[in-house]
């Protein structure tokens, strides 16, 4: 069964995010999706046919996993934003942040520090399933440097086309405007006690 796009038209018109922006970025998520699904087809026709000790069989299964993580990282940050403008999590989540991070404060310091590290990827909260204990981790590329056996809770995509449109190079303008719009209550879901 072929993946399908989701629909996050209901985020056009949040605070600090164009029109323009969010209409690019949504066609650029479907991309993502549209080639998970290609992938996937190619990759089982090769394996039908015999075809898995090739050169391009390895390269698509590469390819893959850039795809199908750009689909889903863009999943996570388009349904962690639409917020109302709190400013912090609550209950459980925000205990785990102050117990790893000291403070609220000092968590968002690390995190924003970590989305405006120079380069092109992705600044992720991340929960460690083992111990439950919370962690930042910058991201290269979809699918190059996540943490094994953690589960994304808040994603903030710092490529280009996330914030060039609206804020040109100054990123920390476009990550005050994210925090501005966290769905905290869709991080909180995320998050395991």
């Amino acid at each position: 069964m072929p993946y399908e796009a989701k629909d996050f038209r209901r985020l056009i018109g949040i605070p600090g995010f164009s029109n323009t922006l969010l209409t690019n970025h949504f066609t650029l998520y479907e991309g993502y999706v549209t080639n998970t699904n290609k992938l996937l087809d190619a990759l089982k026709d090769m394996l039908t046919q015999g075809q898995t000790s090739t050169p391009s069989y390895a390269e698509l299964r590469r390819r893959f996993g850039f795809e199908f993580n750009g689909m889903r990282l863009h999943e996570y940050y388009f349904e962690n934003l639409g917020g109302n403008g709190t400013v912090s999590p609550t209950g459980e989540l925000l205990d785990g942040i102050v117990k790893d991070f000291g403070s609220f404060e000092a968590w968002e310091k690390d995190f924003k520090a970590t989305g405006l590290m120079r380069g092109i990827g992705w600044a992720i909260l991340y929960q460690d399933n083992l111990t439950g204990r919370l962690l930042d981790q910058w991201i290269n590329e979809h699918e190059t440097g996540h943490l094994a056996g953690c589960r994304p809770l808040l994603v903030m995509d710092v490529f280009e086309h996330a914030f060039i449109t609206d804020y040109g190079l100054k990123r920390a303008d476009y990550i005050n405007s994210f925090f501005q719009n966290i769905n905290w209550s869709m991080v909180e879901r995320r998050f395991l006690y």
